[in-house]
């Protein structure tokens, strides 16, 4: 057997009782035989004691005013205790391990603080700690610069460096623990009868994160594809093996008698304005230009873009909505905006090619008499635009029009 990676998430070491089937997993995993790297989150989520978002907090609430590079000293503090609360507890059953930070286990970052890029992982120490048969326990989430300075990897960063190191270390496979049991074909608050996923591909699960699920960080899907590290999204609380995420070839090592699908799952994005601009006297070009170049001097992210000679539609989130109206009036145009919407995405690498896709989209909405605000498509998703009042009526038609409860 080879190496595994282990990425155990904020609600996998809150409390005695889930760090308990964490060691059950560790365990597990030594006896088939594998060498563990375990990367670890911040314990617990916001308002617990050693939670990133507490820590946030904290900044807040005493001065506001680190910047970056002691902000980043201080989050890589609630990684390092979880990890060190998990080497004693292996320690404590006999089960030799050692802690590493991020800079120790070799991840090399750039200075962005609070959002670093890894520019390469150096994992020897991690190989030497391996090879002298210890489980090696990573703080996930942070790296350092070349000067070392701490930096932290943004949101899902622990995920990212589960990946990263996988990639490093040429793993067998990368473990995502998490509190669901693996990737569903919905959010299972909205959608009652979303299934568990048995396989995705990497496509699929990066479009369905980028559209809202958040299961698994799409950064972290991105390195996997590349190096082609297949990963398991699974429960820390259940032995059931979760969703694997690989190349559409290896869906064939996970079960027999794979049925051709379309789509694999619905996602939506809520919190979203819908922004519309005239471009009057013919002159769209100059207009749509002077639209996306205020937008971005405004520091404004634009998505769900459609343009035509005469008019720019896109989106913005809700609380850009009014910075982006201001900036569009300061050049003299006179935006219509409409807020409280929500992107639903369709999404499956089956879409590509196949008739009639979207023809059961507007079917399964207009049934229910849903006003499709705008749409647009790539190769594996159509998305639609949608008032918020209709996002769930949309979430529940979409799933049951294109079968995913079966």
């Amino acid at each position: 057997m080879g190496i595994l990676v282990q990425k155990f998430g904020g609600t996998s070491l809150s409390t005695p009782q889930a760090r308990e089937h964490v060691i059950r997993h560790v365990k597990r995993e030594l006896e088939h035989g594998y060498s563990l790297v375990i990367v670890v989150s911040a314990m617990g989520r916001k308002g617990e004691p050693y939670a990133t978002d507490t820590l946030l907090d904290w900044v807040s609430q005493n001065g506001d005013a680190l910047q970056g590079r002691e902000k980043d000293l201080l989050l890589c503090c609630g990684e390092i205790i979880s990890a060190t609360t998990l080497c004693s507890l292996l320690e404590g059953e006999g089960i030799p391990s050692t802690v590493l930070t991020g800079a120790q286990a070799g991840f090399l970052t750039d200075s962005s603080y609070g959002n670093a890029r890894i520019l390469d992982v150096r994992p020897e120490r991690i190989l030497r700690e391996l090879r002298a048969l210890k489980v090696v326990i990573v703080t996930g989430f942070q790296g350092q610069t070349e000067d070392g300075d701490f930096t932290t990897l943004g949101r899902g960063g622990s995920d990212t460096s589960a990946t990263a190191l996988g990639a490093a270390l040429r793993a067998d496979m990368v473990d995502i623990y998490t509190d669901v049991n693996g990737i569903l074909t919905a959010d299972p608050r909205i959608v009652e009868d979303a299934k568990p996923l048995t396989y995705v591909s990497y496509t699929e699960i990066c479009n369905m994160a980028y559209q809202g699920a958040k299961v698994i960080h799409p950064r972290a899907v991105e390195i996997a594809m590349q190096a082609q590290i297949p990963v398991r999204v699974r429960s820390t609380f259940s032995e059931n093996e979760g969703t694997l995420v690989t190349h559409p070839e290896g869906f064939q090592d996970v079960q027999a008698g794979i049925v051709d699908r379309f789509v694999t799952g619905i996602a939506y994005v809520s919190n979203i304005t819908q922004i519309s601009v005239d471009c009057p006297d013919g002159n769209g070009t100059g207009v749509q230009l002077q639209i996306f170049k205020s937008m971005a001097d405004a520091g404004i992210s634009v998505d769900f873009i459609n343009v035509t000679p005469t008019s720019a539609v896109y989106t913005v989130f809700d609380n850009h909505s009014e910075k982006a109206i201001a900036a569009l009036q300061e050049i003299g145009l006179r935006p219509k905006s409409l807020s409280g919407c929500v992107k639903v995405s369709v999404i499956g690498g089956g879409i590509n090619g196949v008739p009639g896709i979207m023809a059961r989209i507007v079917e399964a909405l207009s049934v229910h008499n849903i006003q499709i605000l705008q749409s647009a498509d790539s190769n594996t998703t159509i998305w639609v635009l949608v008032k918020k009042e209709d996002m769930v009526q949309s979430l529940r038609a979409l799933h049951s029009k294109f079968e995913l409860h079966r």
